[in-house]
């Protein structure tokens, strides 16, 4: 974990709890069982069985009772951990209806986050050095303890919103990748040429951490993936620093380029037009012209 702990890091969506419930209350409850049950038989059976104990040893070869039982208990236990475990898989991949969805690409050795459904900019995350890094280019942002642990700090984090039903769309540009957050529960496989897809809802605000997963190179350990949820109206406000707008919302009007216009002009009360001479038609009145073929004479 990257507060030093041992065992799985807590689990901040809904069905990464139930699976880490799964595996702590109920698989490693029945490994224990298990085992204890396989160290109490053998025990007893070097005890009862040695050559001091029984100097006569039996001779039956087969038992059908101990066979069926043998055959039947171990079924009986797949089937009780299958059964929690598609359940599991099945709400994995059944997600609801996105509220927002964001395409991950992989790259050689950094991600890339593109927001479609807000006008799809795109950010680049790499991961921040050390100060004492001696690649470090000149004048090169260095990691912080804000930024997060070493090795999993980045420069740009991917932003969610916090209570919303995230879709991930997952995919690689050059080799095989792995887009994994522990504490969400989440592992996908990004393959170039392929899109994979997978879903959190996070409700809870904060910064998470992951790393690629999937060897896929020289610097494969230095590909972090630093997730911060945030609430919806920190989001808005992140969307529209990078350029992005919401769903639904109206672009921001253009600068008015016509302070003669109309529409920005206040109206002008009408004035009464002056009497036209004696003979002449009123003003506004369409005046007959002759026929003649003037245009066409100066044209030829």
């Amino acid at each position: 974990m990257p507060d030093g702990r041992m065992g799985l890091q807590d689990q901040v969506t809904q069905l990464g709890q139930q699976a880490a419930d799964f595996h702590n209350y109920w698989l490693l409850t029945l490994c224990v069982v298990i085992s204890l049950f396989v160290l109490v038989l053998m025990v007893w059976t070097l005890l009862r069985y040695n050559r001091r104990a029984n100097p006569t040893p039996s001779r039956n070869s087969h038992n059908t009772l101990l066979e069926v039982v043998w055959t039947l208990v171990p079924v009986l236990v797949l089937v009780a951990i299958a059964v929690p475990s598609i359940r599991l898989l099945a709400k994995q991949y059944s997600p609801p209806p996105a509220d927002l969805t964001v395409k991950v690409i992989g790259h050689q050795w950094y991600w890339t986050y593109q927001y479609p459904d807000n006008g799809g900019f795109e950010i680049v995350s790499n991961m921040l050095k050390e100060a004492d890094d001696p690649s470090l280019a000149p004048g090169a942002r260095t990691r912080t303890d804000a930024d997060g642990p070493k090795l999993l700090a980045v420069d740009e984090r991917l932003v969610i919103p916090a209570g919303k039903v995230v879709k991930f769309i997952v995919t690689s540009e050059d080799v095989i990748h792995a887009f994994a957050i522990p504490a969400f529960w989440t592992k996908m496989d990004a393959n170039p040429g392929r899109l994979n897809e997978t879903w959190v809802k996070v409700d809870k605000p904060g910064v998470y951490f992951g790393q690629c997963s999937e060897l896929c190179g020289a610097r494969h350990g230095y590909m972090p993936i630093a997730v911060e949820v945030v609430p919806p109206a920190q989001f808005a406000a992140w969307v529209a620093s990078k350029g992005g707008t919401m769903p639904g919302a109206k672009p921001a009007p253009a600068a008015d380029s016509t302070g003669s216009s109309p529409v920005t002009t206040p109206a002008v009360p009408a004035t009464a037009a002056p009497a036209a001479p004696t003979g002449q038609p009123p003003a506004g009145t369409a005046i007959q012209q002759p026929a003649t073929n003037q245009a066409a004479t100066a044209q030829n």
